[in-house]
């Protein structure tokens, strides 16, 4: 692409977020450009000492209805979008006095932020759909060729530095990457109001409270995530990759790195797995992840305890792992991590002392997370996408239904609730064995769940006698069950619905063992 420049002789700013606004338009000043704006921005410019022509000088016309009218005007949109050099453009604008505008700084009203604010009402939701600004955003964009469009803050600075090194010019390539990225601003946007408002059954009265239905699937399935991050390769060397990722800077996408090399795609994975582990418990709890299943997880008094329990449920496969952590990693937790080798850690904070323990391992990935809201899950098949709600079930000891002559101890449903929670995150079939808060031995992702009873037993490294066993799907004949009786446990927990439930029961009978259902699955493809 040609790289002929533009001067930017005139501004026109319009802008919610306000970052790096001030430093941005004491440059274009300093460049000669005239500076034109609306609202609170004119104001926030105006304190800074800068000099700016209202919105409504240049269109004759005030602001009006609440702000909502202001930049839709025959004056700021032919200044945007007539073509330089084009004659009867130029005898057009000339005859309705059109002054042409350059560059347009402009980012829309935070209407995904509002959407999100509890308790927002209707009325303030729908008042924050930008009309104005989008409006703008298109034409300076569709005119790429004559005016700049500036839609991140983010941008400031290169766009800052090309303005001072050229003397107030921009490139045509400069000016095309922002026309990009302006239409995917926008795309972005209504696609978040589509979304949004589809959630909603009924419009409400201005005053009351949003109400989305949540137990609607959207219509449309709307995805439009900005490129985060450039990743090495994929899952193998081959394969490209990249992160994407919104602006809410939540859940591991957005997790804040404080030390270490560069995220992999599968270390990205696997701290995803460790990370939604861990946060099923109240207690502290540590879950340590290899290729996303578990092989250790536990929860503690503290988070050393929790990590020293899961690290022994299989000390061998931890080695090269990822650690998930549901509270802050003090400096107790760090002495003992620091031991093991391991490619990422998760956690909600770190102490200075345990980031300066760490920081002797310099290759150790340290991630801050920001829990994430419950979003839907999304698998891609060929020709498609696949879509749930997120695996969000929990069962209470009230709700357990004990099907066998013998009922579970206190002691043994405090450890099947928590194999059960556990099992919701192990690959199917899936067969987990646990006792007081640790767990012993995962079998998982095996085509027969009398494999996976076979195979979580044959990994434990911890005496099995008087543990607990969970499945993530009902056994379907007596078998499975007869392994994990024989490994040692004492008591099972699986969700029940087999035709063959009452032989499964006969057999737990049989065996002198407790078994209770959940009524509910967790397979985990």
């Amino acid at each position: 692409m040609q790289q002929d420049q533009r001067k930017i002789r005139r501004a026109l700013l319009s802008v919610t977020d306000k970052t790096g606004l001030v430093a941005f338009a004491q440059l274009l000043t300093e460049l000669g450009v005239e500076l034109i704006s609306t609202g609170g921005t004119a104001r926030a410019l105006r304190e800074a000492g800068l000099a700016v022509k209202d919105i409504s000088e240049l269109t004759g016309f005030p602001e009006m209805l609440d702000g909502r009218v202001k930049t839709l005007h025959p004056r700021v949109h032919g200044g945007l979008l007539y073509i330089r050099g084009n004659a009867e453009h130029e005898t057009a604008v000339a005859a309705h006095g059109i002054e042409p505008i350059d560059m347009v700084v402009v980012n829309l009203y935070a209407f995904e932020q509002t959407a999100r604010t509890p308790g927002v009402s209707f009325g303030h939701l729908i008042e924050n759909i930008d009309i104005g600004g989008p409006s703008m955003v298109r034409s300076a964009a569709k005119n790429f060729r004559d005016v700049a469009i500036v839609t991140r803050a983010a941008d400031y600075a290169t766009l800052g530095e090309e303005l001072r090194q050229s003397g107030g010019s921009l490139s045509l390539a400069t000016r095309w990457r922002l026309a990009q990225q302006a239409f995917a601003t926008t795309a972005a946007y209504d696609s978040a109001i589509a979304s949004t408002l589809e959630s909603i059954v009924e419009a409400g009265e201005p005053e009351a409270a949003i109400a989305p239905d949540a137990t609607r699937l959207p219509g449309a399935l709307r995805i439009h995530l900005p490129l985060a991050m450039t990743l090495r390769y994929g899952e193998n060397p081959h394969q490209r990759a990249a992160l994407y990722s919104d602006d809410s800077k939540t859940g591991i996408a957005g997790a804040e790195q404080l030390q270490g090399k560069e995220l992999s795609f599968n270390n990205l994975v696997d701290l995803d797995a460790c990370w939604a582990l861990a946060q099923e418990f109240a207690e502290p709890a540590v879950a340590i992840i290899k290729h996303t299943n578990p092989c250790g997880a536990a929860t503690g008094t503290t988070i050393r305890e929790a990590y020293e329990k899961a690290l022994a449920a299989d000390p061998v496969s931890a080695f090269g792992g990822v650690l998930g952590i549901n509270r802050t990693v003090d400096a107790e937790a760090a002495t003992e991590i620091a031991k093991l080798f391991t490619e990422a850690i998760a956690a909600p904070e770190f102490t200075p002392d345990a980031l300066a323990i760490f920081a002797a391992k310099k290759n150790l990935r340290l991630l801050r997370v920001t829990p994430a809201a419950p979003a839907l899950a999304i698998k891609q098949v060929s020709g498609g996408l696949l879509a749930q709600d997120a695996d969000l079930g929990h069962v209470s000891a009230d709700e357990l239904q004990v099907v066998t002559q013998r009922k579970p101890s206190a002691a043994e449903i405090a450890s099947l609730l928590f194999a059960w929670r556990i099992c919701k995150h192990v690959k199917s079939n899936a067969v987990v064995y646990a006792r007081n808060g640790q767990t012993l031995g995962i079998g998982a992702g095996q085509m027969s769940r009398v494999d996976a009873a076979r195979f979580g037993a044959m990994k434990a490294v911890l005496p099995l006698t008087g543990c607990v066993a969970a499945s993530d799907a009902f056994f379907p004949f007596p078998d499975g069950l007869e392994v994990v009786v024989q490994a040692g446990a004492t008591a099972i927990i699986q969700p029940g619905g087999s035709v063959r439930d009452s032989e499964v029961i006969a057999a737990a009978d049989r065996l002198g063992v407790a078994m209770v259902f959940t009524g509910m699955r967790h397979f985990r493809h």
